[in-house]
């Protein structure tokens, strides 16, 4: 906590750059943010928690209309003035109850599993690579590629298209460089309007900040051109998927040496991962469909996790439970140079912090317990036989909500790294969308049935 100096200290120096408002953001189960605006001379006020909630009217905050209130304590460590009113800052919020940080709360989650790494001496780093769509919302409610040009089978790294949405494109690159978030490369993706922005890593509380700010102000941009970004896993089934992979590391706290990376001639495997790199990923393989349910907690995610689906090539999505090296059909990757390991089973409507604190203490069991994850597969498994595949022991991950949530139910791990009350409210949520969506007639349906029967 600051002490009231300190407090004043930050108020004075927004105060003089324009700032007259204060939001403080915290997230729902679903990583949508959530806030009261509060004028900046309540700032101090603000900062101890007077904002109250009443929590019945948030989802997956676990209350009753009978509970008492929910409060929101800013993160004043991590305030973003908004690039395109800077008369509002936005600060990074944790719920908190009768005085305590509320377990419910992911956010706080994620610093709670934070907190045990620290005792065994690590810090997290972790990079997410955004990807998104900018679309046109028509007015029947379908989505729809806004570029008429833009239409080539194979998008992927295309300049004519990507210049063509400059306008956008740049909003966000100036943005993000002002932030000092230090984007380093951005391109157009494989599927026709959909775009990739690759930021520099950053540890893992201040990651998860940056990428729900990101899907916000991509959001604003596109209403300002008549447009929509998403992050929808998959807007259309026959184009790819929006991902968000996990890149992660640990780091040594006292150091801030990376302890996954090594030289590749020290490593027997070859990949440049240190022992402890190989016992995490060992961690999240072990908990792999328990995992999937955060990283991918949509019934449209699982539209996303298939080989080709109603694409005429591979879905580059991963479907496999299994690690290899600079090979994009293993769930879990080591890309070239080594020295992280990449998740690619998370999408874009994944809620940050929730998957970080999973995947973090997924990763602390297996180098508690010195797992090793084999060997690593190398070869194209979307192409593989079912009899090798079985040989080599490589499961499915997950192929729908429901089957994900069941395995994330079964998981001894998942509450031991949330607490019993937010698994069951991940839980309850999870259950009901999937009804929802299973006793929906969708127009596919009645298209196939109504006549053949």
């Amino acid at each position: 906590m600051k002490t009231a100096a300190e407090v004043k200290a930050i108020e004075q120096k927004l105060k003089e750059n324009g700032v007259k408002y204060c939001i403080g953001a915290y997230v729902d189960i679903h990583g949508i943010p959530k806030g009261k605006v509060v004028p900046i001379d309540h700032l101090p006020q603000m900062s101890g928690g007077s904002e109250r909630y009443t929590g019945y009217a948030l989802d997956g905050l676990g209350q009753g209309p009978s509970d008492d209130e929910i409060t929101s304590v800013p993160d004043l460590d991590h305030i973003i003035q908004l690039p395109w009113e800077p008369k509002v800052a936005w600060m990074p919020a944790d719920n908190h109850f009768q005085g305590k940080p509320y377990p419910l709360n992911t956010r706080v989650a994620l610093k709670n599993v934070l907190a045990e790494a620290a005792k065994m001496g690590f810090g997290m780093n972790l990079g997410i690579e955004c990807e998104i769509y900018l679309l046109k919302k028509n007015a029947d409610g379908s989505l729809s590629v806004p570029n008429p040009d833009d239409k080539l089978g194979k998008a992927a790294y295309d300049v004519s298209t990507f210049m063509d949405n400059f306008t956008w494109l740049d909003k966000m690159a100036t943005a993000m460089n002002g932030l000092g978030w230090d984007l380093y490369s951005f391109d157009h993706e494989d599927g026709n309007s959909q775009f990739e922005f690759d930021f520099n890593y950053s540890d893992a509380l201040s990651m998860c900040d940056r990428f729900t700010f990101f899907r916000y102000m991509a959001k604003h941009y596109a209403k300002e051109d008549g447009l929509l970004a998403t992050t929808m896993p998959k807007p259309f089934a026959d184009k790819t998927g929006t991902g968000a992979h996990f890149n992660m590391s640990l780091y040594d706290l006292k150091t801030g040496k990376n302890l996954f990376a090594c030289d590749p001639k020290d490593d027997p495997k070859g990949l440049g991962l240190t022992t402890l790199g190989y016992q995490f990923i060992a961690g999240i393989l072990k908990h792999g469909p328990a995992l999937c349910a955060t990283f991918a907690p949509t019934v449209n995610s699982y539209k996303r996790l298939v080989r080709r689906g109603a694409m005429n090539y591979f879905s580059w999505a991963p479907v496999f439970n299994s690690f290899g090296s600079n090979n994009r059909t293993n769930s879990v990757r080591v890309p070239m140079g080594g020295g992280r390991c990449e998740s690619r089973n998370a999408d874009g409507a994944v809620n940050p912090y929730l998957a970080a604190t999973m995947a973090l203490a997924a990763g602390l069991q297996g180098i508690k317990e010195g797992l090793d994850p084999g060997k690593p597969n190398e070869d194209n498994l979307y192409d593989m036989s079912e009899a090798e595949r079985n040989k080599r022991g490589i499961e499915f991950l997950p192929q729908t909500l429901q089957e994900a949530v069941a395995a994330f139910a079964a998981d001894p791990l998942v509450e031991q790294a949330l607490g019993k009350e937010l698994k069951d409210e991940f839980i309850r949520y999870k259950t009901e969308e999937w009804q929802a969506y299973h006793l929906t007639v969708s127009k596919w349906e009645v298209e196939r049935y109504s006549h053949m029967f």
